[in-house]
């Protein structure tokens, strides 16, 4: 009887089962994503100055919306405005028309798009495998695996891919026209590579494969998806060729080679010495992303392919849909379109954002497939024991979903990185406050670390940081490095005269500094700066040489605000001083 029950509780399809068990396995899963959720806001919301680490790029500028006049003239917030896609800063900007702070919403949508992503995870699950176990475990890894990540947690554009894209393809495997038009345009609107796979799968679908042979679907449903899908893509990519940016264009391959910032141990590392580095793991250029089976329980998604030869072994399978089919269209949708950003690199932006999410939901849905099917088929060897074995068979099936269950849910608990939130917890309030407490529209010039933080605890703009350092676009990055150049060498200038002009150049008006700033090992342990030649190697001369700096002459009598570790310069004191 316990037997019986299990295997009608875990591996029974819908069509066997009341409604009451679909819904205890869909609650169950929203459970554990709401479980995740709320872990993640727990940190989100334990202090004043927290915040998501990609947020300190892609919303400290929307601020704007709560406050016009907060970083007027900004190159940094200028050129992240211009990259945010449209629905993204629109749903941000409409949120910020009704009170809710850019960074308060960024901290809430995680959980929410979590729940999302459950919800329509669990549904497409039930569409290609129609038993709610199934889904449950699919959600449950994907979940595990997204809060291992820093995707979801961004609340960035690409945190809006997997919620959107599973709506897609759930809306497809319905047939479902008018919603999964919507979710088109709406990826195209929050996140816009992803209509390129939408694109890819609904030309794909336009086939079929049977006895061993590829041929046109003979049904009309496909060809009316692709049509108005493919049409609804062109609108989209049609709005984003109208809008023209002022920080164009795209780098080239020759340049970005020129480049150390693209190089191992830059900012944007892509050039990998190792080929199995760039085709395979490295980060940028990869078709495979390094958490893919992390959880190590997705690792079960790779047994599905050698159990479904063997369906009189593993009866369950027989209850694939038709819609199981969609699974590996994606993954060719997608590598398809890797390839495609390698040949048009980088125009597309990064080879790896073509497979690395696609790649998680597939995997998450096939261990799913695989775990239950396993578990049927020992179900189904325990029922078929005889008698005198009926203890035997009761322990073997007890085990072996126990085993399952605990490797599933246990798991994070063996993780001390889970669920992984990467918040960055801002170290020097009276830093924040005593900038807050300037104009509104000041310039800070800075190398120190802690100014990435300025932007989004102050509401300040600074001249250049580290986070703010991508260099995809020519017309926003060879101004920035050359703001980058142009302060290391007015950091470590002897002639107070170039460095009064840097300031009056660059309208900067208060200069904060590392208290160890002008020591040899602050220069030749600051691997960023590194990337800026010959600037860089300019002040290690310098300082080897052991001349005096020109802001070392004038620190004690221009600094206004000093903490343990930092010390700020009044720039308008700086330029009054006396020439030596």
């Amino acid at each position: 009887m316990l037997i019986t029950h299990l295997h009608k509780l875990l591996t029974t399809p819908t069509a066997k089962i009341s409604k009451f068990q679909v819904v205890f396995w869909f609650s169950l899963s929203l459970t554990f994503a709401a479980i995740y959720g709320v872990l993640g806001w727990r940190q989100a919301f334990s202090g004043e100055y927290v915040v998501q680490d990609d947020a300190r790029q892609h919303v400290f500028w929307m601020l704007r919306f709560l406050d016009p006049e907060l970083f007027p003239q900004d190159l940094i917030a200028d050129y992240f405005q211009s990259l945010a896609p449209v629905g993204y800063s629109g749903f941000y900007q409409l949120m910020a028309s009704v009170g809710i702070n850019p960074l308060v919403l960024n901290k809430l949508l995680p959980a929410t798009l979590g729940l999302i992503t459950t919800s329509y995870c669990f549904s497409v699950c039930l569409e290609i495998l129609p038993v709610p176990a199934t889904g449950f475990i699919a959600t449950l890894l994907l979940n595990q695996n997204l809060w291992m990540k820093d995707d979801l947690v961004s609340g960035t554009p690409r945190a809006f891919a997997y919620p959107l894209l599973l709506a897609f393809l759930y809306y497809l495997l319905r047939r479902s026209l008018f919603p999964c038009l919507a979710a088109i345009a709406l990826l195209g609107l929050f996140y816009p590579q992803f209509i390129f796979i939408c694109a890819g799968i609904l030309v794909l679908r336009l086939w079929d494969w049977e006895n061993g042979h590829l041929r046109l679907s003979p049904e009309r449903h496909p060809y009316l998806f692709c049509a108005v899908g493919l049409g609804v893509v062109l609108l989209v990519l049609l709005l984003y060729a109208l809008t023209s940016s002022e920080f164009g264009p795209t780098i080239t391959v020759t340049e970005a080679r020129k480049l150390p910032e693209f190089f191992p141990g830059g900012r944007a590392t892509f050039f990998h010495k190792a080929p199995t580095d760039y085709w395979l793991t490295g980060k940028g250029s990869s078709m495979f992303p390094k958490s893919l089976f992390t959880p190590v329980t997705l690792c079960a998604g790779l047994l599905l392919p050698l159990l479904l030869p063997y369906p009189s072994r593993f009866p369950l399978l027989r209850q694939l849909t038709t819609g199981f089919m969609l699974l590996p269209q994606m993954l060719l949708a997608s590598i398809a379109m890797f390839f495609a950003a390698h040949a048009l690199l980088f125009k597309l932006y990064l080879p790896s954002r073509y497979t690395g999410h696609t790649f998680r939901i597939v995997v998450s849905i096939l261990a799913a497939i695989a775990l239950t099917a396993l578990l049927d088929a020992v179900f189904h060897a325990c029922e078929q024991k005889a008698k005198p074995h009926r203890h035997c068979r009761q322990f073997l099936a007890l085990a072996s979903t126990a085993v399952v269950g605990v490797a599933l849910i246990l798991y994070p608990s063996f993780v001390k990185s889970f669920p992984l939130f990467t918040y960055r917890v801002g170290a020097v309030p009276p830093l924040y406050e005593f900038f807050q407490q300037q104009p509104k529209n000041i310039l800070i010039a800075s190398l120190a670390e802690e100014t990435n933080n300025l932007p989004v605890f102050s509401q300040r703009s600074i001249l250049v940081g580290k986070e703010y350092a991508i260099p995809y676009q020519v017309g926003y990055y060879r101004q920035f490095r050359q703001r980058t150049i142009d302060l290391i060498r007015a950091q470590y200038n002897v002639d107070l005269a170039q460095v009064q002009n840097f300031i009056q150049t660059y309208g900067v008006d208060y200069w904060l500094l590392d208290r160890a700033a002008f020591t040899l090992e602050y220069v030749a342990n600051h691997n960023w700066l590194k990337q800026y030649q010959p600037a860089a190697t300019e002040a290690l001369v310098k300082l080897e040489q052991g001349k005096l700096l020109a802001l070392s002459r004038v620190m004690k009598r221009c600094s206004v605000f000093e903490t343990e570790g930092l010390v700020v310069l009044q720039a308008e004191c700086i330029i009054k001083q006396p020439q030596a």
